[in-house]
């Protein structure tokens, strides 16, 4: 009877010099099927979770936007305003011009993602909105199952978030 030989690695393998390594075909096609089946249940919530990440995304754009144009206003002490970079649009982007219609922000278009809110947003110089509070709804382009957020503006000018807890868009964050 022959004795296995030591190889270089110092395991020991038999006199052919064969071993088995790897998968078979049929153990990585069934590994594969398995993996689709997986990844098949996931793809739909990885999506929500995508569309969901943008309107907090976006959210957040709206929130950095309005505090800087209230810092602005406080700082430069003159009216700095905020407006869609489109007449009415929101979602098309927008900027935050000083009283000399210099841009001071310019935001670039929004992804998949809505924006309603009042016509443009004017601070004056201590901070203040001149005109009435406001709010802006920002939900999910076509789709109603990913939760909207709001941005309020009291009269004091200051910013708050909300998270839409009846699932209706249409009436703000309720």
């Amino acid at each position: 009877m022959p004795m296995p030989l030591a190889t270089v690695s110092g395991s020991r393998s038999d006199s052919s010099g064969a071993r088995a390594r790897g998968f078979t075909l049929i153990e990585l096609m069934i590994t594969l099927t398995v993996l689709g089946i997986l990844v098949s249940f996931a793809l739909p919530s990885l999506g929500r979770m995508i569309r969901d990440q943008r309107v907090k995304t976006a959210t957040s754009d709206f929130y950095a936007s309005i505090a800087f144009a209230r810092s602005e206003s406080i700082k430069r002490a003159a009216d700095v305003a905020m407006t869609p970079n489109d007449a009415t649009n929101w979602a098309l982007g927008w900027k935050v011009v000083d009283s000399s219609a210099n841009d001071l922000k310019v935001q670039d278009a929004l992804a998949g993602v809505n924006a309603s809110g009042p016509a443009s947003l004017t601070y004056r110089r201590d901070g203040r909105l001149s005109g009435a509070a406001s709010e802006f709804v920002l939900s999910a382009n076509g789709d109603s199952t990913v939760t909207a957020r709001c941005i309020r503006i009291d009269p004091s000018g200051r910013p708050s978030v909300r998270v839409d807890t009846n699932d209706n868009v249409a009436d703000g964050c309720q």
